[in-house]
């Protein structure tokens, strides 16, 4: 079974990344080739043979986004997007979804529909008669026209008949065609059936037939997404509840205001577009269909809906129509819709229509928690100013602290990327302690509490064991700035010497780097960790120590654990205000404790 749990893929070379893929089973070696290469795009010959006046050929991102398990299997996303952050987010969210039991998802039928419209009617109900008294033989008729769709367990299931007032006063009755396209999109499919029989509609209707054309609301097409995200892992318990909280209260504002609905669902349509793009298929339509549903009682409505569990859990759900394709002829044509379907894995439409509705609620969730914590433009931004760096050609030395620089400048702007990097080169020349190259290292202990959690609040005893080398931390020096990344918390930071308003973990290193007076060096702290953050485990204690004493033996500072201990409980006060005491002393002492 293929495991799509892979950490640390956005610091990854695009070709270790392709390595990654192949090595885990999800590229063929020969497509892995292709997007070495390049080549596995659409080449001009068959995009001259799409389209009118074909020049060229446009491209776009494709990206992948790991960690997804929908009905009990792993999955990969591929998304082709050019907006930042979408990827990342949806990544992270399909962590957490993951560590919950992943997503599940329901789709019943995947029907479209074929509308043929009758006009110039006097009698709706009586023209309704006749053609519901001949649907056996138009139902007949409807097949033969399609044999192939039939012998493959497709084929037209059944009519439905509708009657409408147009403006004039005028009467229309409309047949609707319900058709099973099996994994094809279906499009031509179903227009090929609207006119093969609009010539027989007119003999038992006696009416003319005007309009004969799919409609691409495929509310028989409904696919339902559900997930739910344990309210430990949207971090401390206060925090956590009210982030929670604020998004099921974010959702119900766009059930009321169509102004906020239009944004909160395109943020959902911002993981399916980019499915769709990937995998070949008819992203307009997904759109026209999810706007129109959203809006079928009249009133615009978010498409999702988010509540809280008698757990205290966040649990979401996304209801809108999806009917995708797997086969068809501009698929064959498009060596890139190939690759999107191969890196999915999935067998049917079916199955891919269930993995675009997951996408879709994890980008829900991604937007969403940005919104109502740290904002949409936090995560934004870094990935914009990232790609403002690459346009400015700065070079990959100084590239991340550039980055962080032009993000805290407020100016993500190319001309402020190109005077960076010239201040950032002038300054470079900065002696450091030790050889550029050497490492120092550091660990600590994370801790479970048997007895007594609360109790130490209330100046009880509490007893408490070590997890022996929960976190290792290394130092070493690099370029100018500070990088921080643990893969395992999927924390990555960087930040320039002095740079001010620094939370959660630089905030933390940043102490630490002043206090042992390191701070006129260029930085690389990698971190491993064996516990998660947020779990009572005394995750943010470790990494401390463990930092700490990276850094005590990176700079020969002859620290002993008393000291150690102190400046642990003061990184504790960043993180948690009024910390017991308890988590930094087991990190540092890593002994059994009665506290």
């Amino acid at each position: 079974m293929r495991d799509s749990r892979i950490a640390g893929l956005h610091r990854k070379t695009v070709e270790e990344r392709i390595r990654v893929l192949t090595d885990l089973g999800f590229l063929a070696p020969e497509t892995a080739m292709l997007l070495r290469r390049g080549e596995a795009c659409l080449p001009i010959v068959h995009a001259e043979r799409m389209i009118e006046n074909t020049i060229g050929v446009f491209g776009l991102p494709l990206g992948i986004a790991p960690n997804f398990l929908v009905n009990h299997k792993d999955y990969i996303v591929p998304m082709v997007v050019e907006e930042p952050s979408i990827v990342a987010g949806v990544s992270g969210a399909a962590k957490l979804f993951r560590e919950s039991g992943g997503f599940s998802v329901d789709a019943s039928e995947q029907l479209l529909i074929g509308q043929i419209q009758i006009v110039d009617v006097e009698d709706p109900d009586k023209t309704i008669e006749l053609l519901r008294s001949s649907a056996s033989k138009l139902l007949d008729l409807a097949n033969e026209l399609q044999p192939r769709l039939q012998a493959r367990g497709g084929g037209t299931r059944s009519l439905e008949f509708h009657k409408h007032r147009l403006a004039d006063g005028q009467w229309t009755v409309v047949l609707h065609l319900l058709v099973d396209t099996c994994d094809a999109m279906g499009a031509n499919i179903v227009n090929t059936l609207c006119e093969g029989l609009a010539s027989d509609v007119e003999k038992i209707s006696g009416c003319k037939v005007s309009l004969r054309i799919l409609s691409n609301l495929a509310d028989r097409s409904l696919v339902t997404a559900r997930g739910r995200i344990a309210l430990s892992a949207l971090g401390e318990q206060d925090d956590a509840e009210a982030v929670r909280d604020a998004i099921v209260q974010a959702n119900d504002f766009a059930n009321i205001d169509p102004y906020r609905a239009a944004t909160h669902n395109k943020g959902i349509m911002n993981g399916i577009d980019a499915l769709a793009l990937a995998t070949g298929n008819d992203w307009r339509a997904i759109e026209a269909g999810a706007h129109a549903y959203a809006a079928r009682d009249g009133g615009y409505r978010a498409l999702t809906s988010w509540s809280v569990d008698d757990n205290g859990d966040l649990c979401g759900v996304l209801t809108m129509p999806l009917k995708p394709g797997i086969v068809g002829g501009s698929l064959t044509a498009n060596p890139g819709a190939r690759l999107g379907l191969a890196l999915c894995g999935v067998t049917s439409a079916k199955e891919l229509a269930a993995l675009m509705a997951a996408t879709g609620l994890a980008q829900n969730f991604a937007a969403l928690r940005a919104l109502v914590s740290d904002g949409i433009q936090k995560g934004h931004m870094r990935l914009h100013a990232r790609s403002v760096a690459t346009s400015a050609e700065v070079a990959d030395d100084i590239f991340d602290a550039v980055v962080s620089e032009m993000i805290e400048s407020g100016e993500i702007k190319t001309w402020k990327a190109l005077e960076l990097a010239e201040k950032l080169r002038a300054g470079h020349a900065t002696k450091s302690l030790l050889p550029e190259g050497d490492l120092a290292q550091g660990t600590a202990a994370g801790k479970v509490i048997l007895l007594g959690e609360h109790a130490v609040v209330y100046e009880r005893h509490a007893l408490a064991l070590p997890i022996v080398n929960a976190v290792v931390a290394t130092v070493q020096e690099g370029p100018p700035g500070v990088r921080l990344s643990i893969a395992d918390w999927s924390i990555e930071e960087t930040w320039l010497p002095g740079q001010q308003n620094l939370t959660g973990a630089a905030a933390v290193v940043a102490l630490v780097v002043d206090e042992l007076g390191a701070g006129h060096l260029g930085l690389h702290i990698q971190v491993g960790a064996r516990i998660p953050i947020g779990m009572g485990l005394g995750a943010s204690a470790a990494f401390a120590v463990a930092v700490i004493r990276a850094f005590n033996a990176f700079l020969d500072k002859g620290l002993d654990n008393n000291k150690i201990d102190a400046l642990a409980f003061r990184c504790e006060q960043i993180t948690h205000g009024t910390p017991s005491g308890i988590d930094n002393h087991i990190a540092t002492f890593s002994e059994p404790l009665l506290f």
